[in-house]
């Protein structure tokens, strides 16, 4: 298969990264946009684009002329970029909720739209969507960020329906708790046995991003078990 243009936002942090290189694995060119200003080490055969607002769309309309232009067509978008609180409805603050819907729904919706004239040129052209599983049910101090991530899943379901007379297909995966770094020092006591390996996810959008998944699109994908690497 001959290499695909392919973007992922949040691409700095620890899923982003471990999605980007398995795509660069398998030969693909591969662009990174990230917020922060400082990238992780270069990913061969791919470039960075620091700095870059995902929640402002001339930002990402610009962003995705620059990789369009660089690489001759965009053909699959994954977006990964995104934050998460942890706050009560009665003790927190309600601009959380705001703040989890631009970083979680609107990066998306963003992205996705500046993408779409290319990756609908594309032959191969697919969307992936980091959804949440605890947007399906949630728990006390979830409300803000469950609530930002449901209308991923939303957003993914609609953009699949309005593509469907296209050959791009549109998808979320839903972990749980991934195993990261930053959430085992939030919850040292907790057992990660069952959190989900940031490598597992990439083996899925993989597979969602790959012609053997082009009859499946609008579907949000539960990715909850705890494997080894």
């Amino acid at each position: 298969m001959a290499a695909r243009s392919i973007i992922v936002t949040g691409g700095f942090g620890v899923l982003g990264n471990a999605v980007a290189r398995a795509f660069a694995k398998q030969g693909d060119r591969v662009v990174r946009v990230d917020s922060a200003h400082q990238a992780p080490e270069a990913i061969a055969g791919g470039f960075d684009l620091a700095g870059v607002d995902l929640a402002d769309f001339d930002a990402c309309e610009k962003a995705a002329g620059t990789i369009r232009s660089a690489h001759a067509g965009i053909d699959v978008l994954i977006n990964i970029a995104g934050g998460f609180v942890w706050e009560t409805v009665g003790d927190g603050n309600i601009a959380a909720f705001q703040r989890m819907f631009d970083m979680n729904l609107v990066t998306a919706a963003n992205m996705s739209r500046a993408v779409l004239p290319a990756v609908k040129a594309s032959s191969a052209g697919h969307i992936v969507n980091i959804g949440a599983g605890a947007a399906i049910q949630s728990a006390a101090g979830m409300g803000a960020y469950a609530a930002s991530k449901a209308g991923v899943h939303r957003l993914t379901e609609s953009l699949a329906a309005e593509l469907a007379g296209s050959a791009v297909t549109v998808n979320a995966v839903l972990p749980s708790i991934i195993d990261t770094p930053a959430n085992r020092a939030d919850m040292p006591d907790a057992d990660a046995s069952q959190w989900v390996q940031p490598e597992a996810i990439a083996d899925v959008i993989l597979f969602l991003a790959s012609r053997s998944a082009r009859s499946i699109s609008g579907a949000l994908i539960p990715v909850s078990r705890g494997t080894p690497n």
